[in-house]
């Protein structure tokens, strides 16, 4: 399949970028594999952390409130008790990772679905290039307006990495750079719009097509 290439300015430049299939235009997107990525993406973010005191843990003292029969109560052990204010939590969350592990083969189908997901839905535009010559936040706003991308969430997918590119990104909100080589299913479903530079189709094609 072939693509337009647009320059900074929003316009087409009059020449077309060719797209392999395999990666822009799979057959069968897989639904399940997108959904088991963007899982694991989330799940590794995760710091779990948190934590709450046991009964063991909870600074008081152990001594029994009163005799254990005859007071017509319940029976009282310790005022650690996770029955009285202040006491200890039951069942409460412990430390733990979240982390769980994904066959890179799962992850590159994923990544191909979300891709073919975008250019159907023609949210997938080719740039002509994005290289800058000193960081300039204005500038890359202008181009991220000119696909009318200004205020709404996008993904801008460079060869290789360049300090002045993600020094001008940095500061909007809802724009992302990526290296193509480490491009994630979360970044292409969470994008309105994805911007793939042209030197950085091949990237792509060599990281998800084998």
């Amino acid at each position: 399949m072939e693509l337009e290439i647009y320059g900074k300015d929003g316009k087409s430049t009059g020449k077309k970028a060719k797209l392999n299939d395999a990666v822009f235009a799979i057959e069968k997107p897989n639904d399940h594999a997108i959904w088991l990525d963007v899982k694991q993406h989330l799940a590794n973010k995760r710091q779990g952390t948190a934590k709450t005191l046991e009964k063991s843990e909870v600074s008081g003292s152990t001594r029994k409130l009163h005799r254990q029969k005859g007071t017509g109560g319940s029976r009282k052990g310790s005022i650690k008790s996770p029955l009285f204010k202040g006491g200890a939590r039951v069942f409460g969350p412990q430390p733990r990772d979240y982390h769980f592990k994904l066959n890179k083969k799962v992850k590159d189908l994923a990544r191909r679905s979300a891709l073919t997901y975008k250019v159907k839905d023609g949210a997938v535009k080719v740039l002509d290039e994005v290289s800058m010559k000193a960081p300039r936040t204005k500038e890359f706003a202008a181009l991220l307006s000119a696909f009318e991308l200004g205020s709404r969430r996008s993904l801008v997918v460079v060869p290789s990495k360049d300090d002045n590119v993600l020094l001008s990104v940095r500061n909007i909100r809802c724009a992302r750079v990526v290296v193509a080589s480490e491009v994630s299913t979360y970044d292409i479903m969470n994008a309105h719009g994805v911007l793939i530079v042209k030197d950085a189709i091949a990237a792509l094609e060599n990281t998800l097509s084998k």
